[in-house]
């Protein structure tokens, strides 16, 4: 009998028998302050139907590419009929960080620096970090606050640095591969197995990633039906 464990804004979590989680995508999108489709948003917007399973259909389409190259992440099997993936169970580091990967400026980095930064800037693949805490607006977090806060040492802050890159930099090969550009991605990690050994989890879906195409940014379900066709 399965165990119902968190009911999040995209995903029912549940554990199975075995111990492994399985994650049952919703058809819902999360928003930013305007409304519109954003990775980081902290709304549910409207629901889309088939968002769910076209989110299951993108992120086992990279978690499968990802993991054949060797970087760890809790991804076991995906059913897609059911909307529904099997992964290893993780702990995340205090209560979830998010890791955004940006290689051109918009969205809360143009909130918080359009004093100094330009829409569409080359970022370069920049990395931030922000608490997951919807309460106080998911806020950065710096490397220095992460090692006195105890939820990562240096070492571990430079290995997640540097997996980000890595991950986000092959998403965003594989969208230029089909005539498309990755502006950022939001990742997350948790710690597996009983080394507690970091990896990529959560998802990997067009909720998570703002991508252009001729100068457009793509809806999600627009984007994920461009990548898997």
């Amino acid at each position: 009998m399965m165990k119902h464990l968190y009911e999040g804004k995209t995903k029912s979590v549940w554990e199975l028998p075995d111990g492994s989680v399985l994650l049952k995508f919703k058809d819902d999108a999360t928003v930013g302050e305007d409304g519109k489709p954003d990775p980081g948003g902290n709304t549910v917007g409207a629901s889309i139907e088939g968002m769910g399973s076209a989110n299951l259909r993108l992120t086992d389409y990279f978690f499968r590419k990802i993991a054949g190259l060797g970087i760890p992440t809790h991804y076991i099997s995906a059913d897609i009929e059911n909307s529904a993936m099997t992964v290893l169970p993780a702990k995340p580091f205090g209560n979830g960080l998010e890791v955004i990967c940006r290689f051109r400026a918009t969205g809360s980095f143009m909130r918080r620096y359009g004093m100094y930064a330009q829409e569409g800037q080359a970022l370069r693949g920049l990395v931030e970090i922000t608490l997951k805490d919807d309460k106080r607006a998911d806020p950065p977090v710096t490397k220095d606050i992460l090692v006195v806060l105890g939820l990562l040492t240096a070492d571990e802050y430079d290995l997640l640095k540097k997996q980000t890159q890595r991950i986000s930099g092959i998403i965003s090969n594989e969208l230029k591969l089909k005539g498309m550009e990755l502006y950022d991605i939001k990742l997350e990690f948790g710690r597996i197995g009983e080394s507690g050994e970091i990896a990529l989890i959560d998802e990997l879906s067009a909720g998570n990633m703002r991508v252009y195409k001729d100068g457009r940014q793509l809806a999600p379900m627009e984007l994920a039906q461009l990548v898997l066709r």
